[in-house]
């Protein structure tokens, strides 16, 4: 697919109350894990910072003070948690697709942004990482 042939598909950003689109986040998640290409990555976990970014449709129904209205942030930083615990990945790459794919399965999830950082991989930066976006065009 060429550049002029992509079809453009334009959501709502992030927090639209005009659109109804809540945006719920998570920031500075840090956890260990087993991550990377070379050798030396296999032989310890390392630390890891995720940041998730979700527009959310509101939805027809109010709130209500109730859990189940929401997307639960809580069960999305589990859903990571669960992700990195599985096992080795070779790529931050990688690692983000497989959260992006986790929050796309709530069918209230519009788009997720991730971010996957490394913190101790270049000693000069403070991390190294990749950040992606993407959406649910069927919701």
């Amino acid at each position: 697919m060429t550049a002029e042939t992509a079809k453009v598909v334009h959501l709502p950003r992030i927090a639209d109350g005009r659109a109804g689109v809540r945006h719920v986040f998570v920031r500075d998640l840090r956890l260990e894990g087993s991550i990377g290409v070379h050798h030396h990555e296999r032989a310890a976990a390392q630390r890891i910072r995720v940041n998730l970014d979700l527009a959310v449709s509101e939805g027809d129904e109010p709130v209500d003070d109730n859990l189940y209205n929401v997307v639960c942030y809580e069960k999305i930083v589990a859903g990571v948690r669960a992700i990195v615990e599985r096992g080795h990945i070779n790529l931050v790459e990688t690692l983000a697709e497989k959260i992006a794919a986790m929050c796309l399965g709530n069918s209230r999830v519009r788009s997720v942004r991730v971010r996957v950082e490394k913190l101790d991989i270049v000693p000069d930066a403070e991390s190294v990482g990749v950040e992606i976006e993407r959406f649910n065009i069927s919701g």
